[in-house]
């Protein structure tokens, strides 16, 4: 018998893997960002999927690359069986004959996302022309229900699904579907009063960016409960559209920090009619207080709200009895530094008492709680956080939720019984699982990624067994294309605090060379940018570079690590300062491997990492480069909200103010700085970076400024994007360079 040819074996492998290395291409900027030839390199794993009921959900199905839906489709999730949400072609038959109806608008309307549903999705509500229309399913009749020159926003049908909820002119209106009879429940909106709807800082800073919406149903369907923000005492701020020859002129009301705040008050509405009953907020002191959560008990007897200060030191979950006309205090939750508004409200159990999330022993973590406000019990312990509080199935004793006790970096799906016991992890591969379980908790939605894996979405059942794949998502084309297989690190700060870093080297490194390094940061508190996720169009950004002869250094420092609230609470009073030695020490860690050139590091960053990048060159010499976008370059220029929660009034600390402020160390500028801005961005407004600018000119210190005249507080025009990281590419070579060729031995 013939010898096995193991070492032929081999050696063929070896020359079939290089041919196929070979085979492979780089990046280019078109791949990631040209509008017409760009590589659908995350693929088309389906969204927006929402459950209808314990066994099914609803599936917008698109057409790959576009949001545009081809069709509503109804999925039993068990099986995977679909059948038509609706017929559009019914629908659009149904829309088109109401008056005022364009047949194309009627068919837009058909294939699209914007469709609120009643409970249950057995009707829709649309908007056309600033007018509200409703379609029935199954019966394919609809009708017009309003007829009014104002915009009617943020509809939403009652939990019976016989009425519809609107704002029109800052006033809440309902509307009868049986009798198209509508009623207003408020009558003083104004420009500066608003009903119902969330002003700029309510909205970014509190209830969340795209939630206009600020009433909530109660579960009988009886009453609506409202937020009444004042906006008078406000600020206006001014942003300018400058391309058309009339130009557009924004007014936003505006609170910078240390600016009056809005007045918010807590409305319940009988959708009867009638004035509104107002909720009893006289113990708190008028223009200090922030209403940060609203929702209803189970069975409607109470409205439970929080409440905290202006600095947010402390909060207040209160709840009014509205038929005994009392509120008190359920709990107080009190911080040396701030405390953060849960993500969750309180989810109540049949006998009254209620799941809640804190973050008093400094990682946010379930506690159970007896309906008068004794704790019974905390849930979860340990030193790492718990992300989202899914529910809770009494049936079965378990409480689902997601967190990061197995990896800061990624996130698992849990369950753990209401008294503590058996936490188990039903998500099985590293990664970040996102989950969205079912009405009944039997089944949940798994959207799965990983830093070189698109996202995949599965069906589960509760106890983390899988039933099926509803889209594997692979995406083929990635192998056409040499990348780089991301490392994940660990770095002690000169203190021993462990941070998380990535690191993407050339698809050719040669430890014998010396390689330039490009930082990529946000830094700002809870906000870790190191995740073992798909990371789209900004990894393969980074891959580019990679392939160009750079390292690409992700490295998160303490405060924006994501380990719990105690990691953040260093910057208080103060930032940048202990974001930027975090930095350092990470870079220390960097300057001591042979591969990298100490010499060549730049740094990138947007928001608050713009702010950070700012911060850096004009507080280090470790920077020959930085790219800074969207920048706070004051902090007396941000909004109120999220500035005092962290860094107190500027009338208390003004000094702590200034010192965080890269403005006013512009004449320390070190090395090449590019700044980018939204000329239109209602955020971080422009006159951050040309206040920065000014005293950057007046210091006689070089920069490059780049402005998108039409974009906000980030550029999203495609052709824009394009060009402003082609922008970005080609400053980075230019200070950055490639990797230098080994050095002579002996040398260092």
């Amino acid at each position: 018998m013939p010898r096995p040819r193991f070492g032929l074996s081999i050696v063929l492998l070896l020359l079939a893997s290089a041919a196929a290395s070979a085979q492979q291409r780089l990046l280019t900027l078109d791949d990631i960002y040209d509008p017409v030839r760009k590589v659908a390199f995350d693929g088309h794993p389906p969204t927006g999927l929402a459950w209808i009921d314990a066994t099914h959900f609803a599936w917008p199905r698109a057409t790959p690359g576009t949001p545009a839906v081809v069709d509503w489709l109804k999925v039993d999730a068990p099986t995977g069986d679909t059948a038509p949400l609706f017929d559009p072609a019914k629908m659009e038959a149904a829309l088109a004959k109401q008056p005022g109806v364009t047949l194309d608008e009627a068919r837009r309307l058909s294939h699209s996302r914007d469709l609120v549903f009643n409970t249950g999705d057995t009707a829709a509500v649309v908007t056309i022309g600033g007018d509200l229309y409703a379609y029935t399913f199954g019966a394919d009749t609809a009708s017009r229900l309003t007829y009014t020159a104002g915009e009617e926003r943020t509809p939403s049908f009652s939990p019976d699904g016989r009425l519809v909820a609107f704002v029109r002119g800052n006033n809440l209106f309902v509307v009868d579907l049986g009798t198209r009879r509508e009623s207003p429940l408020t009558t003083d909106g104004s420009a500066k009063i608003l009903n119902g709807r969330l002003d700029w800082v309510y909205e970014e800073e509190i209830y969340g960016r795209g939630q206009k919406r600020a009433y909530w149903w109660s579960p009988d369907s009886s009453r609506i409960a409202f937020l009444r923000i004042d906006d008078t005492p406000v600020p206006g701020f001014v942003t300018i559209d400058h391309i058309p020859y009339d130009l557009t002129v924004e007014h936003w009301d505006y609170p910078k920090a240390g600016d009056p705040n809005p007045l918010a008050t807590l409305g319940v509405a009988r959708v009867t009619g009638g004035d509104p009953t107002w909720v009893d907020t006289s113990p708190y002191s008028a223009g200090d207080h922030l209403i940060v959560s609203v929702s209803w008990t189970p069975d409607g007897g109470r409205l439970v709200y929080g409440v905290q200060n202006r600095t947010q030191t402390w909060l207040d979950l209160d709840a009014a009895d509205l038929e005994a006309g009392t509120t008190r205090t359920i709990l107080r939750e009190t911080s040396r530094t701030w405390v953060d508004r849960p993500d969750d409200d309180p989810i109540w159990l049949k006998d009254g008492s209620f799941l809640w999330l804190s973050e008093r022993t400094g990682f946010q973590h379930i506690y159970h709680y007896a309906a008068d406000g004794r704790i019974l019990k905390q849930v979860t312990d340990g030193r790492w956080e718990v992300r989202a509080l899914h529910g809770v199935d009494e049936a079965s004793g378990w409480i689902y939720f997601s967190g990061t006790e197995r990896s800061p970096i990624g996130g698992d799906v849990y369950r753990i019984r209401i008294d503590g016991s058996n936490l188990q992890r039903l998500s099985k591969a590293d990664g970040t699982h996102t989950a969205t379980f079912s009405p009944a908790f039997g089944y949940y939605i798994d959207a799965w990624s990983d830093a070189t894996t698109p996202t995949e979405v599965r069906l589960y059942k509760n106890d983390g067994s899988e039933l099926r794949t509803i889209d594997e998502n692979k995406v083929a084309v990635l192998a056409d294309f040499r990348l780089s297989r991301p490392e994940f690190l660990q770095v002690k700060t000169r203190d021993g605090f462990v941070m998380e870093a990535e690191m993407i080297k050339p698809p050719d490194f040669d430890p014998s060379r010396r390689y330039p390094v490009y930082q990529f940061t946000y830094g700002g508190p809870h906000a870790p940018m190191v995740h073992n996720a798909w990371g789209g169009s900004q990894y393969l950004y980074h891959q580019l570079l990679a392939q160009h002869g750079i390292i690409v250094w992700i490295c998160d420092n303490r405060t924006a690590s994501g380990k719990g609230v105690e990691s953040t609470w260093p910057l208080y009073k103060h930032f940048g300062e202990s974001e930027l030695r975090d930095i350092e020490d990470g870079l220390s860690w960097l300057k001591q491997q042979p591969y990298v050139d100490g010499s060549r590091i730049g740094i990138h960053g947007w928001s608050y990492g713009g702010f950070m990048t700012s911060y850096a060159l004009t507080h280090s010499t470790s920077f020959v480069m930085g790219i800074s976008g969207g920048t706070v370059a004051d902090w007396r220029d941000y909004d109120s909200v999220y500035t005092e929660r962290y860094m107190g009034l500027p009338q208390e600390n003004p000094q702590g103010y200034r010192d965080s402020s890269p403005r006013w160390a512009a004449a320390n500028l070190h090395g090449a700085l590019l700044l980018i801005h939204g000329a239109m961005d209602d955020n971080v407004h422009v006159q951050n970076v040309l206040q920065f600018a000014y005293e950057l000119q007046k210091a006689q210190k070089p920069f490059r400024l780049m402005l998108y005249p039409k974009s906000r507080h980030g550029v999203t025009d495609p052709l824009l994007v394009k060009q402003m990281r082609q922008m970005m590419f080609d400053f980075t070579l230019e200070h950055l360079g490639a990797a230098t060729a080994p050095q002579p031995s002996g040398r260092k």
